[in-house]
């Protein structure tokens, strides 16, 4: 596993933490801006997880398409992603 996936893989692994949290706060029937301020940071921590996937992604998959020469699909599925993240 590269240095990246392992990075995501440890922030998941801390958002399913954050996750717990926010539905023990709610079963305790906390504070709703306390649950709001960790949702918030939830969000935050699994952008960052997708930046650092989409970052590994772009400097092995797509580098290697453009060495094959195949980079044409790689493209389409960046843009697909991008229509997600516009």
């Amino acid at each position: 596993m590269n240095r990246k996936h392992r990075d995501a893989l440890n922030l998941l692994k801390t958002a399913k933490g954050q996750i717990e949290g926010v539905i023990r706060m709610i079963e305790e029937e906390r504070y709703c801006i306390d649950i709001s301020k960790q949702l918030l940071s939830l969000i935050a921590l699994l952008r960052k997880t997708n930046e650092k996937v989409l970052k590994a992604h772009i400097e092995t998959c797509v580098k290697e398409a453009v060495i094959t020469g195949e980079v044409e699909s790689k493209l389409e599925d960046l843009e697909e992603i991008l229509g997600y993240l516009v």
